[in-house]
């Protein structure tokens, strides 16, 4: 299990699109069995997770990711099929190869490269689930929240999503913007345009609150992050007749934060909009805010130092340590370790024809496996 691709294969050929397993649970859980880690199995509703441990001692080093990927979208469309692993030409195919299966494989292979030639003086976990790329509320956060009562602790984990945008070494993800999704639904009072006193239309008011919350300027950025923004993504009405006002106006949007805020102030502060733009409505205007996660930032340390160090000395390049990006499961890690991420380049991840090259998964291993030594003091 030194070399990752049997295994990144392995993976890739069980068609785990959320939240179907496919059995490619058992293939990870199997491969980190044979190196002696001790596995459990998490199941919320219909999502699988698994908690591995090699050790019983401190200090705590997790990797951290999952096996459920997107759809393939049109089989057809695929130069080589999604789930069939192929490699050609130093490059292994695949959905999942990118994002993150073949990250999954690099880090069992990484533990066993160490493993073969060190004895290990604390512990390795890993946090895996399959609800990742979905709706992600029978995933890690219920999985971290299960092994917190249980008693279990970690240190440091490593989650392994694709952060490099073109090469390896780019980029190391210390943090992540939070996210807030919003839907406005304005109620008012069918009628005709001719009686508009007769009617309430919600249309004006709808576009009142969106220009209200849009003109805010939320802030000018924070360290290690960009600004940030409100992006409406959805106005709908629905009302074909020209000569109809309509009952209801809905619209979508969602604010992409830095730690300037807290998701909470950010409820608060639309919420406060709405109801100042619906004094004298006689409709009503309601408001459906959900936080997906907070902005945070970990703290630089020795494990980022480490994890920095590996990336220069395997890739010669000088990661850019940064924010960027949309959520990932480090949003639920965070409460309970310090946290970041490191995977391969995601070019092509979530599109047709996903790959990864063959040579980037053995820099990958090499970095965990450097990483690994580091962190335990076993040397280079």
């Amino acid at each position: 299990m030194s070399d990752p691709l049997p295994l990144a294969q392995a993976l890739i050929r069980a068609p785990s699109v959320t939240p179907r397993d496919e059995g490619v649970m058992d293939v990870l859980q199997g491969a980190l069995v044979k190196l002696g880690f001790t596995a459990k199995r998490y199941p919320f509703d219909e999502v699988d997770n698994l908690y591995a441990r090699l050790g019983t001692e401190g200090p705590v080093l997790g990797f951290a990711g999952h096996v459920d990927v997107v759809p393939p979208g049109d089989d057809a469309a695929w130069t080589k099929g999604p789930f069939e692993a192929r490699i050609e030409e130093g490059v292994l195919w695949g959905r999942g190869a990118a994002d993150m299966k073949g990250a999954l494989a690099a880090m069992v292979a990484a533990v066993e490269r160490v493993q073969s030639a060190h004895d290990i003086p604390g512990s390795i976990v890993f946090l895996i689930t399959g609800d990742e790329e979905g709706p992600a509320v029978n995933g890690t956060k219920k999985l971290m929240e299960a092994l917190h009562e249980e008693g279990e602790r970690y240190d440091h984990v490593l989650v392994g999503e694709p952060t490099n945008p073109h090469h390896m070494g780019d980029t190391i993800k210390v943090g992540r913007r939070g996210s807030l999704n919003g839907v406005i639904r304005v109620i008012g009072r069918q009628g005709h345009v001719a009686y508009p006193e007769r009617a309430e239309n919600p249309v004006p008011k709808l576009i009142e609150l969106l220009n209200a919350l849009l003109a805010r300027k939320l802030d000018d950025g924070a360290p290690h992050f960009q600004a940030s923004n409100l992006e409406v993504t959805s106005i709908d009405v629905g009302n074909e007749p020209h000569n109809v006002i309509p009952a209801e106006a809905r619209a979508k949007f969602n604010i992409r934060f830095n730690t300037a805020h807290k998701g909470d102030d950010l409820k608060r502060w639309i919420e406060d909009e709405a109801k100042s733009i619906g004094l004298g409505f006689e409709g009503r205007i309601e408001l459906d805010l959900k936080v997906t996660g907070e902005a945070f930032l970990s703290t630089p340390d020795h494990f980022t130092d480490a994890l920095k160090a590996a990336v220069e000395a395997e890739t010669g390049r000088t990661p850019a340590m940064n924010t960027g990006g949309g959520t990932s499961d480090a949003r639920f890690i965070k409460d309970y370790a310090q946290v970041a991420e490191f995977g391969l380049v995601g070019a092509t991840m979530h599109q047709v024809d996903e790959r990864v090259d063959i040579a980037d998964i053995e820099t990958l291993t090499r970095i965990y496996a450097r990483l690994i030594r580091a962190y335990f003091g076993l040397g280079a």
